[in-house]
């Protein structure tokens, strides 16, 4: 009995070990071109028109690269430790997500592609009818091999159509078309036909880019007009015109001095488009599990 506990023991090692060596090896990076450099030790040095790289899904191109390992190890003997720094007019692409920026770091240690210099991305929909562009910039924007979502910090906007999304902190998620926006956050929907500009704040926003709807949470408040309405969560539609306010709900409206309250077990709706706002009497739900990022529970 205890032998097969051993071999049960080492074999799912084995197997721990195996899956481990297959998922950083995502994480290596090939470079095209002939490098200058030592070969063995390096750093290696490539330049072209332009230098071409990949790494997992990655497509890189950038007028320079240069290749190094850690200091002490051989270059030759350090795959999945190296680093890869990438220069001048860089462009990177993956699936319908293109980025660019001055600079690239890219470590394969940590499978983090970092872009500098007021980086730039665009995210298209995957029908030109389906829905509008992504575009995103800040102060820097790192990319994850080992999943297609990014991290942009720094003066963050995002506009998506009509939407404007602010923040310190954007985590952008490519395969649900996901944003999640934290540190002083806010969306503001641009006035459209009779409808007013609307500005929603909070402690965190999280927004479905393709279906244009939002999760706000934490001290939330909506601005439209003369209206002002707060709360502890909203989901917003905008195709709808339509958000739904729960937690300690109070819309004030500073022209006509109406205030309206929602019950302690209701929540309040509020029509975008037409002005209006209702308290009801009936608990709202919001469908928070939609705006999970992917591995998140």
């Amino acid at each position: 009995m205890k032998n097969v506990q051993k071999f049960t023991l080492f074999a799912l090692l084995g197997a721990s070990l195996a899956f481990a060596q297959a998922d950083t090896s995502k994480r290596l990076i090939t470079i095209q071109g002939g490098p200058r450099g030592d070969l063995r030790n390096g750093p290696l040095t490539y330049s072209g028109n332009p230098v071409k790289a990949t790494v997992s899904t990655l497509n890189i191109q950038a007028s320079q690269a240069v290749l190094a390992a850690p200091q002490g190890t051989p270059l030759i003997e350090a795959k999945g430790k190296r680093t890869a720094n990438f220069t001048g007019n860089v462009q990177v692409e993956r699936g319908r997500l293109s980025a660019s920026g001055t600079a690239l770091a890219y470590s394969e240690a940590t499978g983090q592609g970092v872009l500098s210099g007021n980086p730039s991305a665009t995210f298209v929909p995957e029908d030109k009818e389906d829905g509008d562009k992504v575009n995103i910039n800040a102060s820097q924007m790192s990319l994850d091999v080992d999943n297609n979502i990014s991290t942009s910090t720094g003066n963050v906007r995002l506009t998506n159509g009509n939407q404007t999304g602010r923040a310190d902190k954007l985590i952008f998620d490519e395969d649900k078309e996901l944003a999640q926006m934290t540190g002083s956050p806010s969306l503001t929907r641009a006035a459209k036909a009779n409808q007013k500009e609307l500005t929603i704040t909070g402690q965190e926003v999280r927004a479905l880019t393709k279906t244009k709807t939002l999760y706000v949470s934490g001290g939330v408040k909506l601005v439209q007009g003369t209206q002002t309405t707060t709360g502890n969560a909203v989901y917003y539609d905008d195709r709808k015109n339509v958000a739904y306010v729960v937690g300690n709900a109070v819309s004030v409206d500073s022209k006509s001095k109406v205030t309206v309250r929602a019950p302690a077990s209701g929540y309040l709706e509020q029509r975008t488009d037409l002005g209006r706002v209702r308290a009801l009497n009936s608990a709202y739900k919001i469908p928070v599990e939609q705006f999970k990022l992917s591995g998140e529970k």
